[in-house]
């Protein structure tokens, strides 16, 4: 509190101290995903307008023009209506400016056969990567000058509930390709969970059973579940998956 008073007093914003104190911070699942406003290859945007009442993605990339993450946006791209379908917006980042993102989104349809329509967000100054924890506080001002290297630790995936709050993180290096398609299903766990107060076993797709969560006690359990349950242990409540 005494250092909040003493920057306050030097003339620090209130903007600005939000933003060191989440660059101070580790991200964790549950945090409230930190609000920026970033110009992207949709015009401006303030993410948690932008998300609005539904779910997001933010997947970042190190730098434009590499090859991994040229095969990984285009994938996304042909994905987009699957997450459109549960009420979650994509959203990309890299680390260079909106006019290189313009000149790479052509590059990723010719390759990839999906035309990129969600908006890709600039950050040649790196203030987003290290508001969200991809870059240390000491990394520097400017993309320019920075490589793929520099930056190898900008591959995250970030689901953000309507609550704003963090659902997921996923971290890869730059060498694996990631895996949307288990986003996607991760995000559907993650919405009937929200929904039906579930949980989802090892290697879970849609349609299969599910568990009751502990929070649910059996007396409320057995009110949305008047079928029953299957219950090799008393912590072990297997459901149909709830439609």
């Amino acid at each position: 509190m005494a250092e909040i008073l003493i920057m306050l007093n030097a003339g620090v914003s209130c903007e600005a101290l939000v933003k060191e104190h989440f660059r101070n911070m580790n991200l964790r699942i549950n945090d409230t995903a930190p609000d920026f406003t970033a110009e992207t290859t949709q015009g401006t945007i303030h993410f948690h307008q932008w998300i609005g009442d539904g779910w997001a993605i933010l997947f970042s990339h190190p730098k434009d023009f590499t090859p991994v993450c040229t095969t990984e946006l285009g994938y996304m791209a042909g994905l987009e209506p699957e997450f459109s379908k549960r009420n979650c917006k994509i959203i990309g980042l890299s680390v260079d400016a909106v006019t290189n993102h313009s000149k790479w989104a052509a590059d990723i349809e010719e390759t990839q056969g999906h035309k990129v329509n969600y908006p890709m967000i600039g950050d040649p100054t790196l203030e987003i990567a290290k508001l969200y924890d991809m870059l240390p506080a000491d990394a520097g001002t400017t993309a320019e000058g920075r490589t793929a290297a520099n930056n190898a630790t900008v591959r995250t995936v970030f689901v953000v509930g309507p609550d704003k709050k963090i659902k997921l993180m996923l971290v890869y290096p730059m060498s694996t390709g990631r895996n949307f398609d288990e986003v996607l299903r991760v995000l559907d766990s993650i919405q009937l969970t929200a929904t039906h107060k579930v949980a989802t076993p090892v290697n879970w797709k849609q349609g299969e059973d599910v568990i009751i969560v502990p929070a649910v006690s059996d007396d409320e359990a057995r009110q949305k579940y008047p079928d029953g349950w299957k219950a090799p242990k008393p912590y072990l409540r297997i459901v149909p998956q709830p439609k």
